[in-house]
Protein backbone atom coordinates (compact mmCIF):
# COMPACT_ATOMS: atom_id res chain seq x y z
CA UNK A 1 0.00 0.00 0.00
CA UNK A 2 1.42 3.50 -0.50
CA UNK A 3 2.34 5.74 2.51
CA UNK A 4 0.78 8.60 3.37
CA UNK A 5 1.87 11.31 5.78
CA UNK A 6 -1.13 13.74 7.96
CA UNK A 7 -0.80 17.45 7.99
CA UNK A 8 -1.70 18.03 11.58
CA UNK A 9 -2.76 16.24 14.33
CA UNK A 10 -5.97 17.41 15.78
CA UNK A 11 -9.56 16.23 16.63
CA UNK A 12 -10.00 16.25 12.90
CA UNK A 13 -6.98 14.02 12.37
CA UNK A 14 -8.78 11.20 14.15
CA UNK A 15 -11.61 11.08 12.13
CA UNK A 16 -9.71 11.08 9.00
CA UNK A 17 -7.50 8.09 9.99
CA UNK A 18 -10.67 6.29 10.88
CA UNK A 19 -11.30 6.68 7.40
CA UNK A 20 -8.46 6.21 5.75
CA UNK A 21 -7.73 2.64 7.88
CA UNK A 22 -12.11 1.91 6.36
CA UNK A 23 -10.85 2.84 2.80
CA UNK A 24 -7.45 0.38 2.76
CA UNK A 25 -6.00 2.53 -0.01
CA UNK A 26 -3.24 4.15 2.29
CA UNK A 27 -1.54 3.18 5.50
CA UNK A 28 -0.17 6.31 7.54
CA UNK A 29 3.67 6.80 8.01
CA UNK A 30 2.91 9.30 10.20
CA UNK A 31 1.78 13.06 11.38
CA UNK A 32 3.14 16.59 10.50
CA UNK A 33 2.45 18.79 13.55
CA UNK A 34 3.82 21.74 15.90
CA UNK A 35 7.85 20.65 16.80
CA UNK A 36 6.70 20.70 20.38
CA UNK A 37 4.65 17.47 19.70
CA UNK A 38 7.25 15.33 17.81
CA UNK A 39 7.31 11.89 18.85
CA UNK A 40 4.14 11.67 20.52
CA UNK A 41 1.25 9.77 19.09
CA UNK A 42 -2.85 10.62 17.49
CA UNK A 43 -4.24 7.25 17.63
CA UNK A 44 -1.24 5.07 18.02
CA UNK A 45 0.37 7.21 14.77
CA UNK A 46 3.04 9.04 15.61
CA UNK A 47 4.22 12.53 14.96
CA UNK A 48 7.42 12.35 12.79
CA UNK A 49 7.85 16.15 12.10
CA UNK A 50 6.93 19.47 11.98
CA UNK A 51 6.57 21.78 8.59
CA UNK A 52 10.09 22.40 8.69
CA UNK A 53 10.30 18.52 7.89
CA UNK A 54 8.62 18.27 4.61
CA UNK A 55 11.22 18.98 1.93
CA UNK A 56 12.88 16.38 3.69
CA UNK A 57 10.49 14.25 4.12
CA UNK A 58 9.21 14.24 0.16
CA UNK A 59 12.01 12.57 -0.77
CA UNK A 60 10.75 9.49 1.18
CA UNK A 61 6.70 10.06 1.04
CA UNK A 62 4.79 11.03 -2.32
CA UNK A 63 1.69 11.03 -0.55
CA UNK A 64 0.38 13.74 2.19
CA UNK A 65 -3.27 15.07 3.46
CA UNK A 66 -4.42 18.17 5.26
CA UNK A 67 -5.67 16.72 8.92
CA UNK A 68 -6.41 20.46 10.25
CA UNK A 69 -9.89 21.04 10.13
CA UNK A 70 -11.52 24.23 9.57
CA UNK A 71 -14.39 26.10 11.23
CA UNK A 72 -13.43 29.84 11.77
CA UNK A 73 -11.32 30.66 8.78
CA UNK A 74 -9.84 28.43 5.98
CA UNK A 75 -6.69 30.25 5.51
CA UNK A 76 -4.70 27.61 7.65
CA UNK A 77 -6.16 24.46 5.45
CA UNK A 78 -5.53 26.73 2.45
CA UNK A 79 -1.97 27.79 3.14
CA UNK A 80 -0.75 23.93 4.46
CA UNK A 81 -2.47 22.78 1.18
CA UNK A 82 -0.62 25.04 -0.89
CA UNK A 83 3.04 24.31 0.63
CA UNK A 84 2.50 20.57 0.75
CA UNK A 85 1.77 20.71 -3.27
CA UNK A 86 4.49 23.46 -3.88
CA UNK A 87 6.83 21.10 -1.88
CA UNK A 88 6.13 18.03 -4.17
CA UNK A 89 3.66 16.34 -2.87
CA UNK A 90 0.41 14.30 -4.15
CA UNK A 91 -2.58 15.46 -2.29
CA UNK A 92 -5.41 12.54 -2.34
CA UNK A 93 -8.87 12.74 -2.37
CA UNK A 94 -9.86 10.04 0.38
CA UNK A 95 -13.34 8.64 0.47
CA UNK A 96 -15.27 6.52 2.88
CA UNK A 97 -16.00 3.15 1.91
CA UNK A 98 -19.18 3.45 4.21
CA UNK A 99 -20.22 7.20 1.72
CA UNK A 100 -21.99 7.20 -1.71
CA UNK A 101 -19.67 9.23 -4.25
CA UNK A 102 -21.67 9.15 -7.43
CA UNK A 103 -19.34 7.84 -10.76
CA UNK A 104 -20.62 11.24 -12.27
CA UNK A 105 -19.35 13.48 -9.38
CA UNK A 106 -15.98 14.92 -9.35
CA UNK A 107 -14.02 15.06 -6.06
CA UNK A 108 -10.96 17.51 -6.27
CA UNK A 109 -7.06 16.28 -4.49
CA UNK A 110 -7.10 16.66 -1.03
CA UNK A 111 -10.91 16.49 -0.20
CA UNK A 112 -12.07 14.17 2.32
CA UNK A 113 -15.63 12.75 2.02
CA UNK A 114 -16.44 11.65 5.55
CA UNK A 115 -18.59 7.93 6.79
CA UNK A 116 -21.92 8.15 5.58
CA UNK A 117 -21.86 10.97 3.80
CA UNK A 118 -23.35 11.65 -0.10
CA UNK A 119 -22.05 13.07 -3.18
CA UNK A 120 -24.92 12.93 -6.52
CA UNK A 121 -24.63 12.33 -10.03
CA UNK A 122 -23.07 16.16 -11.42
CA UNK A 123 -22.07 17.43 -8.18
CA UNK A 124 -18.59 19.05 -7.97
CA UNK A 125 -16.29 19.07 -4.97
CA UNK A 126 -13.05 21.45 -5.05
CA UNK A 127 -9.73 20.90 -3.71
CA UNK A 128 -8.98 20.64 -0.47
CA UNK A 129 -12.82 20.56 1.36
CA UNK A 130 -14.59 18.46 3.76
CA UNK A 131 -17.05 17.25 3.32
CA UNK A 132 -17.97 15.64 7.00
CA UNK A 133 -20.17 12.38 8.30
CA UNK A 134 -23.95 12.26 7.24
CA UNK A 135 -23.81 15.51 4.63
CA UNK A 136 -25.75 15.54 1.45
CA UNK A 137 -24.09 16.99 -1.67
CA UNK A 138 -27.28 16.60 -4.12
CA UNK A 139 -27.38 16.84 -7.86
CA UNK A 140 -25.36 19.68 -9.91
CA UNK A 141 -24.28 21.39 -6.63
CA UNK A 142 -20.94 22.99 -6.29
CA UNK A 143 -18.65 23.41 -4.10
CA UNK A 144 -15.61 25.75 -4.04
CA UNK A 145 -12.36 24.83 -2.69
CA UNK A 146 -10.98 24.96 0.88
CA UNK A 147 -14.98 25.03 2.34
CA UNK A 148 -15.86 22.85 5.11
CA UNK A 149 -19.35 21.05 5.38
CA UNK A 150 -20.26 20.18 8.37
CA UNK A 151 -21.78 17.04 9.75
CA UNK A 152 -25.45 16.28 8.19
CA UNK A 153 -25.40 19.54 6.20
CA UNK A 154 -27.69 19.39 3.07
CA UNK A 155 -26.28 21.02 0.02
CA UNK A 156 -29.76 21.04 -2.63
CA UNK A 157 -29.42 20.48 -6.40
CA UNK A 158 -27.57 23.56 -8.24
CA UNK A 159 -26.72 25.42 -5.13
CA UNK A 160 -23.03 27.06 -5.11
CA UNK A 161 -21.03 27.03 -2.38
CA UNK A 162 -18.25 29.91 -2.52
CA UNK A 163 -14.50 28.71 -2.00
CA UNK A 164 -13.57 28.80 1.74
CA UNK A 165 -17.04 28.70 3.02
CA UNK A 166 -17.72 26.54 6.37
CA UNK A 167 -21.65 25.59 6.54
CA UNK A 168 -22.46 24.19 10.17
CA UNK A 169 -24.11 21.41 11.02
CA UNK A 170 -27.60 20.56 10.27
CA UNK A 171 -27.80 23.57 8.00
CA UNK A 172 -29.56 23.13 4.66
CA UNK A 173 -29.40 25.45 1.60
CA UNK A 174 -32.54 26.32 -0.94
CA UNK A 175 -31.56 24.28 -4.89
CA UNK A 176 -29.80 26.48 -6.76
CA UNK A 177 -28.64 29.35 -4.12
CA UNK A 178 -25.41 31.13 -4.49
CA UNK A 179 -23.29 31.03 -0.96
CA UNK A 180 -20.49 34.02 -1.34
CA UNK A 181 -16.89 32.89 -0.98
CA UNK A 182 -15.71 32.70 2.18
CA UNK A 183 -19.49 32.64 4.11
CA UNK A 184 -19.64 31.31 8.06
CA UNK A 185 -23.09 29.82 7.99
CA UNK A 186 -23.96 28.69 11.83
CA UNK A 187 -24.92 25.50 12.60
CA UNK A 188 -29.00 24.49 12.21
CA UNK A 189 -29.22 27.60 9.31
CA UNK A 190 -31.33 27.09 6.34
CA UNK A 191 -29.99 29.24 3.40
CA UNK A 192 -32.25 30.64 0.90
Amino acid sequence: MKELLLIGGGGHCKSVIDVIEEEGVFTIAGIIDKPSLVGQTVLEYPVIGSDEDLKRLVKSFSYALITVGQIESPDLRSELFKMVKNTGFILPSIISPKSYVSKYSEIGAGTVIMHHALVNSNARVGENCIVNTKTLVEHDALIGNDCHLSTGVVVNGGAVVGRGSFIGSNSVTRENVKIPENSFIKAGSVVR
